[in-house]
């Protein structure tokens, strides 16, 4: 090795997700996103007693290339509730915005700051805003919406003056946001154990059933069981040798 090249640092250990909350509301772009990213997390929160609602800004009617939006939104959305309930998770909204279409922007802000004042979380959870998954993995324009608007509304929902047209529909602000956790995120700090919650995640991502058939020729079973054992395994040697579920944390 040449004398002036110096070895790449391994990675930092992963923090254990804080614990001291109670509620907690994730706010994604499709059906489907909290099944690929984070839903082992939620099962072993729900387990915990924990307080989890879920806000999808869009029906994911643009997810299948089979079926036309008019069909495929409905459908979507009924996989979507049965997913969520087998974590445990019983209160999914929707806000219908249009999938593969959504701005960043004051609409979606608003949106995105009324569902917090109305669930008033300690901990906002969404999907990896950032412009790539990892090098050479392109991220879609949904997520980095969704992600940053995620992130900007945990501050515009305390705030009586930014869209206090809120306030006039009785939800107050709200400044009870302690953290907003960003899962899959390609700059992670922070994990959960996953091999708690891992069979209910598998049978929550199943309930996606049409959505991976169009997605795959695999077996649904063995597609869902391979992909997110290998997702949970993947920085297991930053968090004790655990499979792990893992966010990039913010605090607020």
């Amino acid at each position: 090795m040449p004398a002036d090249t110096v070895p790449d640092s391994p990675p930092p250990p992963l923090r254990p997700f804080p614990a001291d909350w109670q509620r907690a509301l994730a706010v994604v772009a499709h059906p489907d996103d909290l099944e690929y990213g984070c839903s082992a997390a939620v099962a072993s929160w729900v387990q915990e007693g924990r307080e989890i609602a879920y806000v999808l800004v869009s029906r994911g009617e643009a997810g299948i290339d089979t079926l036309p939006p008019a069909e495929a939104a409905p459908l979507r959305e009924k996989e979507q509730r049965a997913s969520a309930a087998a974590v445990g998770v019983s209160v999914v909204e929707f806000l219908d915005h249009r999938d593969g279409s959504i701005e960043y922007g004051i609409d979606l802000r608003r949106d995105i700051a009324a569902a917090i004042r109305r669930h008033r979380p300690e901990v906002l959870i969404t999907l990896n805003h950032r412009p790539t998954w990892a090098p050479g993995a392109w991220n879609t324009p949904d997520h980095v919406a969704v992600g940053r608007a995620v992130l900007d509304a945990a501050a515009d929902t305390g705030n009586r003056w930014i869209f206090p047209e809120l306030t006039e529909r009785e939800l107050p602000p709200w400044n009870g946001v302690r953290w907003v956790a960003v899962a899959n995120s390609p700059d992670p700090t922070h994990a959960v154990r996953a091999d708690r919650g891992l069979e209910h995640a598998v049978s929550s991502l199943l309930q996606h059933r049409a959505y991976i058939e169009a997605l795959t020729d695999e077996d649904p079973e063995t597609y869902v069981r391979r992909l997110l054992t290998e997702s949970t395994g993947a920085n297991g040697a930053r968090f004790g040798g655990k499979p792990a579920v893992v966010f990039e944390l913010f605090s607020r």
